[in-house]
């Protein structure tokens, strides 16, 4: 049996959770980066997941 495609769930994939550490720790492997510059780009962008990816790619490209 199919699915039921009007029940959804409230979690919202386009954010990244800051209070989450596996959230955190999944986007520091993905970006090679550290656990704080992972928060750092959270404070200062907020927690969209595309500026987040973009200025994740910016960091580890210097």
């Amino acid at each position: 049996m199919a699915d039921d495609k009007s029940k959804r769930d409230f979690r919202d994939r386009g954010l990244v959770s800051g209070d989450e550490e596996y959230e955190v720790a999944h986007f520091a492997r993905k970006f090679q980066l550290t656990i704080p510059e992972v928060r750092e780009l959270i404070a200062k962008h907020g927690n969209d997941r595309d500026t987040l990816e973009r200025e994740a790619k910016a960091l580890a490209g210097r």
